[in-house]
This record gives C-alpha cells, sequence and structure tokens, in this order.
C-alpha cells in the first residue's frame, strides 16, 4: 500500500488505472504513487478527495479533469495524459491554474493503422460472421451467404491526413486502392508516395467506397459525419471509425444504417462510449463495433504508458516535458515541488 501524502517528501502521483509494470516501476522510483486499482475510472468523488494532495495526474482518455478539478487541486503541478489526445482534458483551466498537460503522440500511429486496414479487409470479407455462423454449426457448406466485398481496387477516402492518416494511406496503397482524403493542408509527399488526391470533402463523401476517418476532435469536427455527409455517402459505402466517437453523429448514422441496409459502419469508438445495452447500433447487422482497440497492443501500450510516466517526472524536475500540450506556460512558472 503506498504510504500517505503526508509521509513522504516525494512528490504525490494518483494514478487513474493499472499501466504496464515498467511504468508503474519508474514512477514508483521518483515519487509517492497512489494506484486506483479498477478498471473503470475512478469515481468523480474519489478524483476530487485526492485532489488537495495531488502533485502530479496520470489519467487515460476517460478521466475528465475539468476547472472543478484543479481548482480542488492547489498543489497540483501536471497531468500526464497516456493518449494521443486530450480532450478529457480543460486546457484553458490547465493552463489558468499553471498546470501543466502532457500527452503520449505518435507512439500509436502505426498500430492504430494496422487496425484500421484489419477492420477493412474483415468488415468487406465478413470475416465475423463466418467465425459465428463456424461456432454455432450454422455453415451448410456453402460461401454464397457470406460473399463478401473486394477490396483491391476499391478507393479510399480518408479524412484527416495527419500521422494515421498517412500510415493508412501508405497500407491501404499496398492493396491497389485508389486514394482520396480531405484535409485543411495539402500533402505533396504522401500523394507523391501514394498517388493521393485532395479532394474536397463533399466529393471525398460521394466518391468514395471506404471512408476512414482520422482527423482530431476540434469544434469544427464536432459531429462533422453528420445527416447531411451520411446521405452523400454512396448506398453500399463503408464507414470506419478508428478516431473519436464525437467525430460521427451516432443518432443519423444509426438512422442511416437502418434504412440503408447496404451502408456498411465499422465502429472502434461511438458518443457515447459504450452505448447503452439497447441502443440501435447494436442490433443493426450492418453496424461492426469494436471496444476502442485501435492501440490495443502491448507493446504500444508500454511505450505509450512509459512515456506519460516519463513526462510526468519531467515536469516534476522541472525539465520541459517531451510532449507538452500548453507550451506557453513553460518558462513563465518554477515548479516548487521537489524530487529525490
Amino acid at each position: 500500500m503506498p504510504a500517505t501524502p503526508a509521509t513522504s517528501n516525494r512528490p504525490y502521483v494518483y494514478v487513474t488505472r493499472r499501466l504496464p509494470q515498467p511504468a508503474l516501476e519508474l514512477l514508483a522510483r521518483h515519487v509517492q504513487l497512489t494506484l486506483w486499482p479498477g478498471e473503470q475510472p475512478p469515481p468523480r468523488a474519489v478524483l476530487l478527495k485526492e485532489a488537495p494532495a495531488l502533485n502530479g495526474l496520470l489519467t487515460l482518455p476517460a478521466d475528465r479533469v475539468d476547472a472543478a478539478l484543479l481548482d480542488a487541486a492547489p498543489a497540483l503541478r501536471v497531468v500526464s495524459n497516456c493518449a494521443p489526445m486530450y480532450d478529457n482534458i480543460d486546457i484553458a483551466a490547465a493552463t489558468a491554474h499553471g498546470v501543466l498537460v502532457t500527452n503520449t503522440p505518435d507512439i500509436a500511429t502505426n498500430t492504430c493503422a494496422d487496425f484500421t486496414l484489419a477492420l477493412i479487409l474483415a468488415a468487406a470479407r465478413r470475416m465475423g460472421e463466418g467465425v459465428q455462423q463456424l461456432k454455432a454449426g450454422q455453415w451448410r457448406g456453402s460461401a454464397e451467404p457470406l460473399l463478401g466485398r473486394d477490396v483491391y481496387g476499391t478507393t479510399l477516402g480518408i479524412i484527416g491526413m495527419g500521422q494515421v492518416g498517412q500510415a493508412v494511406a501508405r497500407r491501404a496503397h499496398g492493396f491497389g486502392m485508389p486514394i482520396v482524403y480531405a484535409d485543411v493542408l495539402r500533402m505533396p509527399a504522401i500523394e507523391r508516395a501514394t498517388g493521393a488526391r485532395q479532394l474536397p470533402l463533399e466529393a471525398l463523401l460521394a466518391s468514395s467506397d471506404i471512408v476512414s476517418l482520422h482527423c482530431p476532435l476540434t469544434d469544427d469536427t464536432y459531429q462533422l459525419i453528420d445527416r447531411d455527409a451520411l446521405a452523400l455517402l454512396k448506398p453500399d459505402a463503408m464507414l470506419i471509425n478508428t478516431a473519436h466517437g464525437q467525430l460521427v453523429d451516432t443518432r443519423a448514422l444509426a438512422e442511416m444504417l437502418r434504412a440503408c441496409p447496404m451502408l456498411l459502419a465499422v465502429l472502434d469508438s461511438t458518443d457515447p462510449f459504450p452505448l447503452p445495452a439497447r441502443h440501435l447500433l447494436l442490433s443493426l447487422p450492418n453496424a461492426l463495433l469494436t471496444p476502442q482497440l485501435a492501440s490495443a497492443t502491448e507493446q504500444t501500450h508500454t511505450h505509450m504508458a512509459l512515456l506519460a510516466a516519463q513526462n510526468l517526472l519531467d515536469a516534476l524536475h522541472n525539465t520541459c516535458p517531451r510532449c507538452l500540450v500548453n507550451t506557453e506556460l513553460w518558462g513563465t512558472r518554477a515548479i516548487e515541488v521537489g524530487v529525490e
């Protein structure tokens, strides 16, 4: 059991979920550590109770860090988010409180790209249905009821040509897929490497056989795929989301899938996540859902956890963290927490 904050002169750090052991061992060598033991996020009341003693907080995407929590944590110096995104943290409030925020970008790029291609292939070839039929003893010796779609030669539309989008494009190019993309920036290097063409969003939606979402969640991209966007899709298109659930209007998608049985949605994240037990999406045969597995490999989780731990320790050592989000804070404040 960790010591209480009053029994150690080390900084007091709270970790909201069990991390790979190398990251926990790294932290334990330098800080006084408390670890939430559950698989689900700690209740809000737990974080608020811990808040007054906190010097560091290591979070996952399901943990909400807002102004109220920051108000309750006057000694907090750093919030280290073990994820590429950080929309679970109120960055403006953290900056106003003088709290550094860090993340773990780029580590999961190739893992997420691999998973995106895995979803495309599995959904196109109806692998899940085939496995279920065999296990249930329902296969009758013919592949006819499980005829899928070719991936080779189908047009892939990538929305958001960042690191993950580019990694997906390189893989798709190897499958002989024509690639179009929508992004606020033009990407000449990936165009040369894969033959990708930049299109306006509306044109991409109308011309793609498969649409894959890889853009960040911002005010402009919240529910980017809404009722109007879905109406532009081909009637037998495939929509892949391994990014943020809030990029898609869940209700509009469910209604469109019910009305268009040839349309297929493959979602690794939803809004909300997880969906309520009786949500319409869970009952639709043309909606395939996975439980946020895009970055879920042992190697990636270990690397992300180690980076999150090191970001936190750097901040507490008054060293600029490698992955500082609110960079404007650095150099304007002194960290007064001592470390051994």
